[in-house]
Formats: structure tokens, sequence, C-alpha cells
């Protein structure tokens, strides 16, 4: 069985080592004035060069993500910007534009090109036209449905294609919305989302305006807009079976913690459907696992003709079980002991677990100890605080604890 590639969002160098740490295949990054989101999510090109030499040392591919809806400005932004990238090693560059692809073509024409999922492509024809434009990889549109998407395979053999499996789906068609622009001047389409999706909104008809338009829904009003979140970890065997080349999890805005979590299970589900077709399940541990990170409840999307994107239920909302506790700075193999940067307040004895690329281990708190040696009873974000373990443990390893709030 061919084994995809997992592709995962980096939207800092923090991330991006996250990213490679927990198992990404490659990693994609915004790249500073020319991305689909804000600048908290692209990246300096000093620290993309950087980002580039750390993951091309563990093997892991980086691609740059170019694919706002250009104007003028932004071409003569990208005529600079482009070379400087292929210079700088980067794998491919991510973009949705003719015009961004012609100048790619004439100012790095060695440098791959990936279609992003906001050119929409859903048929095979399509599919067709941009190979032949130079397009080595196409990112297809989240509206496609796995048979169509096996279809396309089928049909244009010579082209690779990406598909997203996890994340956050925009409720407008391939991500083309204008609500953020329209009432609060920042646009979507050029990478500054404010997500008023995400807002609540009610119906009024104009002569009963105290009188709101009930959707049924669990006995409260409905959320119009705001999709579930895309989960496809159940139907790996389905995809691969499609013919993708890549499969993308959503998310440069996330936390390191989400990047962490979302990585580590797709890519022990992948390692074992890959390694062991014949006798892989999904294990229940994994899709427990996608619990315990930000999420709105989930979807397969348009993945089956049966479920399409579903609304969410006012209850749900934002939910996580778990959230970070702090991040591993370096192991003391003298003392026995992690160094910690701690991301949240923390009380010694409290239960906290780490997630190792390949496990999840309880570890044990009450000994806290400050950089001074003093054993200490509490911390704060930002502290930095030792914590007894008797084995060694990766730089950037996570640590999280329960957030003591039950999921509805």
């Amino acid at each position: 069985m061919n084994k995809p590639e997992l592709l995962i969002p980096a939207g800092n160098l923090e991330k991006l080592d996250t990213a490679v740490l927990y198992g990404a295949d490659a990693v994609y990054v915004g790249v500073a004035g020319l991305s689909l989101r804000a600048q908290s999510a692209e990246m300096t090109p000093a620290d993309l060069a950087e980002g580039i030499k750390k993951a091309h040392a563990q093997n892991v591919k980086v691609y740059g993500a170019a694919n706002t809806f250009a104007r003028n400005a932004d071409l003569a932004k990208a005529g600079e910007i482009i070379p400087q990238l292929a210079e700088g090693g980067i794998d491919a560059i991510i973009v949705s534009d003719p015009g961004m692809i012609s100048l790619i073509q004439k100012s790095a024409p060695q440098l791959p090109i990936h279609l992003s999922t906001q050119a929409n492509t859903t048929n095979s024809q399509s599919v067709r036209f941009w190979r032949d434009q130079g397009v080595r990889r196409i990112v297809l549109s989240r509206e496609l449905s796995l048979k169509e998407v096996s279809e396309i395979a089928r049909t244009v053999p010579g082209v690779e294609l990406e598909v997203f499996v996890h994340g956050a789906m925009c409720v407008s068609y391939s991500g083309r919305c204008y609500l953020s622009a329209y009432f609060n001047r920042r646009s979507a389409n050029e990478g500054d989302c404010s997500q008023p999706c995400r807002w609540e909104y009610r119906l009024y008809e104009s002569t009963r305006p105290h009188d709101p338009l009930i959707y049924e829904e669990d006995g409260r009003y409905s959320y119009l807009l705001s999709s579930r979140d895309l989960c496809l970890l159940e139907y790996l065997p389905e995809i691969l079976s499609a013919g993708v080349a890549s499969l993308k999890i959503e998310g440069r805005m996330k936390s390191s913690y989400y990047i962490a979590t979302v990585t580590r299970a797709y890519r022990q589900a992948l390692d074992q459907l890959t390694q062991n077709p014949e006798n892989y399940r999904c294990n229940p541990l994994w899709l427990n696992e996608l619990q315990k990170v930000s999420n709105r409840g989930y979807t397969t999307g348009f993945a089956f003709a049966s479920e399409k994107i579903t609304a969410t239920s006012p209850d749900i909302k934002y939910q996580q079980s778990h959230e970070p506790a702090g991040v591993v700075l370096q192991y003391d193999s003298v003392n026995k002991r992690i160094l910690l940067s701690s991301k949240n307040h923390l009380t010694a004895g409290e239960e906290m677990e780490l997630l190792l690329p390949r496990d999840t281990v309880k570890i044990k708190t009450a000994a806290m100890i400050d950089m001074n040696g003093n054993k200490i009873s509490e911390a704060h974000g930002g502290d930095c605080v030792y914590l007894p373990f008797n084995d060694d443990v990766p730089a950037g390893a996570l640590l999280r604890k329960a957030t003591g709030k039950k999921l509805k």
C-alpha cells in the first residue's frame, strides 16, 4: 500500500518544531504578506530560512503558502520573495492565482507549484488544465466526495492530489467568504479573517423585531453558518484507496498542543494502516485523543454523500477536555528531571500527561522545583520548573492537563 504524505500546518517556528517532532512528513507555512492567514501565522524570511534548515535536517519537506488572491501590489512583492524562497531550499510554493503561477515560472522555474484549494478544482478536466500549466500538485476542493476524488486520480494519474482530512471547515464555497470584510473590513481572501461565521445569529422578521424565528435544534436556536470540524481519521483506508498523495491537516492558527496531538494521532494511524492493511482497525484511543484538543464537534464534511457539512449545536461551541501545561526545554540526565516552561497555571500534585511522539505518560508533579532549587506549590505561565522523570525526553515535547470541564 502506498504511504501518502502527512502534511501539517506550521504557523511559526515553534509549531514547525512540534510538527516535525510528532511525525509530520511535510509542513506548510505562510509566506509573509502572501498567504491566506494573518501575520501571526506567517513566517518572516529569517524564520522561514531557519525552519527549512531544521525540517530538512529531519527529512521533512516545507511548502510555502502564497495563495492570496493577488493584486498588482502583491505581484510586485512576490517577484522579490519567490526567488529568495527558491534559493533558500523551499520544496514547493502553494498558489491559487494564475498570475502567480506565471510569475513563479519566470522567476524561479525550478520551483514546484502546488495549486491551493482556493482555486476550487472539482473535476478531471480542470486537473488536466492545471497539469498542462506546469502545476505538480493540486489541493482538491473540499466540496468533493471521496468517490469523485478517486475518479480524478484514476483518470489523471500523472498529477499529485492532496486532500484535507482534519480541521476547521469554512462554510463558504472553497473558503471564498466576504463576511469578515463586510463586518470588520478584514478580508478572509487576503489572510485576515475574523471568523464571523462562529458568532451567534438569530433570524428576525422585519415586522416582529422582538420575536426571533427559532430553528429547532436541541430545543434552542441553530447556528446557520458555522460548520463542525472535519475529521476523517476513521476513514483512512477509503482515503488511501482513492489514490491521493498527501493528507492535509488544517490549522496554522492553532496551538502547538493542537499540532502535537492531531499530528501524533494521524501519524500512528497511517503507520499502522500502511504497515499492516489487512488487519488494520481504527484505534478508539486515537479518536479519544482528538477530543482532547479544541474542536466544534466533528463531521466527515463532503467525503460521503450522506453527511456533507453540518452546523454545530449551540451546546457544543468550542470544546476540549485537556489544555497545554508546558513544553520541555531540556532533559537533565544527571538529576533525572525535565526542565519545563509552563504554559498555564500549574499546581503541585495535579495530574499531568507527557506527550511523547509514540506514547502518553503520566508524570509526577508533587515535587515541583523552581530554577533556584526550591520546592514550590504552584507555577504560572512562563515560569520554568523542574519535574522528576526517569527517561530521556526530547526538547519540544508537550505536557497537558485536564481542563476540569466536562464535554457536552
